[in-house]
C-alpha cells in the first residue's frame, strides 16, 4: 500500500474472490456461478434493444425492472431496491443501519464479505460460532438486540434453515433490521419472502448471479419494507446513483419473462447435486447436505488443501480455504453432468495416487 492511505484501513483485510487464472482452460467449479448461458431471448433482448443506447444513462431509478420484479414476487415497486450485485447491497446495509449503537452479528463461518464491511466501518461485530456439524442455530440470534445478517442457505457450508426459524430471529429483534441472504434460495431452500410483508425490519436479499445465469451482469436485490428501501435508496443516491447499467436492466427484465428457463436449469443442478454427492459418497467422502448449487465435502484420505491443489493441476478448480475450522473441506460448485464427471474422473486418479 501506498503511503498515502488512510491510517484507518492500515488493517483492513479485503475479501477474497475466487480465483479466476487464466493460464489454461480450467472445469471451473470455484465461484458458484451458471454452468448455463442466459436464456436465448435475454441475449436478444441486450443486442437488440441497448446496445444502441449507451450514449445514455439508464434509468436512475430502475422503474421497468423494479415493476417485473414487483410483480414476479407479489409486493409493491417500492418495496424493491436494486443494487450492482448483492455485494453492493450489503455494503449498503452496512452503511445504512449498523453503527457504534446498532452493532451487527453473522455466523463465523458464511460469506466472506461479513466481516470486511464490519472491519471497513469499523462496526461493533459478534461472529457466531456455528453448532456441530457446521449447524447454523436460530436460537443464537433470536433476541440477540444487534443487526443480524445470515445466508440462508449458507456459504460455504450449503445448510439451510426454515422459514420459521428465521421468524422467530426478526420477531424477536424488533429494533434491529434482519437481513436474509438468499443468493441460493432457488436451489432447494424456503425463501422467507412471504415474511416480508409482516415485518417492518426484515430485509430479503436476492441475486441474478447463480439461478438466473448473470454473474457477469452484476445485479443484486433486496424486498422489504417501503421504509427500508428508501434507506438503501440513500445510500446509493449518495455514493453512485446509475448503479445498474443499461445493458444489465435489459438482460434481468428477459430474464424474468422467461424463468421457466432458469426453473428446468435449476432442476438439473438439484440432480447433478445428488448424482455428485453420490458418486463421492462411494469414494469415502464426508458431504454436508446442501439446499445451494454447491456442496461442501471431505476426503479422509486427502487433506482439502492437498486435494484443491491436486485437483488444479489437473484442470479442475474447487474453493478451498486456509481457516483451522474447515481446512479440511472444499467447496465444489455444482455445474453441468458432464463437469461433474470430469471432477470425479480427477477425484478417481488422485485417490490412486495416494493409494
Amino acid at each position: 500500500m501506498s503511503r498515502f492511505l488512510s491510517g484507518r484501513f492500515a488493517g483492513l483485510e479485503a475479501y477474497v474472490p475466487g480465483e479466476q487464472p487464466q493460464d489454461m482452460q480450467y472445469v471451473k467449479l470455484n465461484t458458484n456461478e451458471s454452468p448455463f448461458p442466459p436464456a436465448p431471448a435475454v441475449l436478444e433482448a441486450v443486442n437488440a434493444v441497448e446496445v444502441s443506447r449507451l450514449n445514455l444513462y439508464p434509468d436512475p431509478e430502475g422503474t421497468a425492472l423494479r415493476g417485473k420484479l414487483a410483480g414476479l414476487y407479489g409486493v409493491e415497486p417500492e418495496n424493491v431496491f436494486l443494487a450492482n450485485g448483492s455485494d453492493e447491497l450489503l455494503n449498503f446495509f452496512f452503511m445504512a443501519f449498523c453503527d457504534e449503537e446498532r452493532p451487527v452479528a453473522f455466523p463465523a463461518i458464511s460469506y466472506g464479505f461479513y466481516p470486511v464491511y464490519a472491519s471497513l466501518y469499523r462496526l461493533p461485530a459478534t461472529a457466531v460460532p456455528l453448532r456441530e456439524g457446521f449447524r447454523l442455530e436460530a436460537q443464537d440470534y433470536c433476541g440477540i438486540g444487534k443487526n443480524v445478517v445470515i445466508a440462508n442457505p449458507n456459504a460455504p457450508t450449503g445448510r439451510a434453515i426454515g422459514v420459521e426459524e428465521i421468524e422467530g430471529i426478526v420477531k424477536s429483534n424488533p429494533d434491529h433490521v434482519v437481513m436474509i441472504d438468499e443468493a441460493y434460495i432457488d436451489f432447494g431452500g424456503e425463501s422467507c419472502l412471504p415474511l416480508v410483508g409482516k415485518y417492518e425490519n426484515l430485509l430479503v436479499c436476492q441475486t441474478f448471479s447463480k439461478f438466473r445465469s448473470l454473474a457477469g451482469g452484476r445485479l443484486g436485490f433486496a424486498i422489504g419494507d417501503a421504509a427500508l428501501i428508501a434507506d438503501l435508496d440513500q445510500m446509493k443516491y449518495s455514493t453512485n446513483s446509475y448503479n445498474i447499467n443499461r445493458l444489465t436492466m435489459a438482460a434481468a427484465i428477459a430474464t424474468i419473462e422467461n424463468n421457466e428457463y432458469y426453473v428446468e436449469n435449476g432442476r438439473l443442478i438439484q440432480e447433478n447435486r445428488a448424482y455428485t454427492v453420490s458418486e463421492l459418497d462411494k469414494l469415502g467422502f464426508e458431504t454436508l447436505p446442501s439446499q445451494a448449487n454447491f456442496i461442501f465435502t471431505r476426503c479422509p484420505q486427502v487433506e482439502g488443501g492437498a486435494l484443491y491443489r491436486a485437483l488444479k493441476a489437473k484442470g479442475v478448480l474447487v474453493r478451498h480455504w486456509d481457516k483451522p475450522e474447515i481446512a479440511d473441506w472444499c467447496r465444489i460448485t455444482i455445474g453441468s453432468r458432464e463437469q461433474m464427471d470430469v471432477l470425479l474422473e480427477k477425484v478417481r486418479e488422485i485417490l490412486k495416487e495416494v493409494g
